[in-house]
C-alpha cells in the first residue's frame, strides 16, 4: 500500500459539554496539527499517490471554515461533541466527498492536539 501525507493546522474554539471533560466543558481554544494521508494500492501512470499540491489544497479546503472559528456555533457540527476523534472523522469525510471514486483505497486523518497526544480516523474508500 502506498501512502502520501500532507499537513496543515487549524485554530479553533470549542467546549465539550460532558462531565467526562472536566474543565474542557468550558469554552477554550485548541490548535490542531492536521495530517491527511492518502492510501493507494497501485500507482497510476504518473507514478504518484496524489499530487502534493492537490492533496494540500484538498486538506486546506476541508479546514477553511473550521479554522479560527468557534465550533460550538458551526452549523455542520450542531449537537456534536467536537472531540479530537470526531474532528478527525469530519475532516476525512469532507476530503472523501471531493475525491474521484475508484482511485484511492482509503484516507487517514490524524489530529495532533499536543506533541504527546493525537487521534486518527481511518476511512476505507
Amino acid at each position: 500500500m502506498y501512502r502520501l501525507t500532507v499537513r496543515d493546522h487549524m485554530m479553533v474554539a470549542h467546549s465539550l459539554p460532558h462531565p467526562a471533560f472536566g474543565p474542557a466543558q468550558q469554552l477554550h481554544g485548541a490548535t490542531f496539527v492536521v495530517e491527511l494521508t492518502f492510501l493507494r494500492a497501485d500507482l497510476g501512470e504518473e507514478a504518484i499517490v496524489i499530487d502534493i499540491g492537490e492533496a494540500t489544497t484538498l486538506l486546506r479546503n476541508a479546514l477553511v471554515d473550521l479554522d479560527y472559528s468557534n465550533l460550538d456555533d458551526h452549523p455542520d457540527l450542531a449537537g456534536m461533541l467536537t472531540t479530537t476523534e470526531t474532528l478527525a472523522r469530519v475532516v476525512a469525510e469532507r476530503v472523501a466527498a471531493r475525491l474521484p471514486g475508484g482511485r484511492y483505497a482509503g484516507l487517514e486523518v490524524t489530529l495532533r492536539e499536543h506533541p504527546d497526544a493525537w487521534a486518527t480516523y481511518s476511512l476505507d474508500l
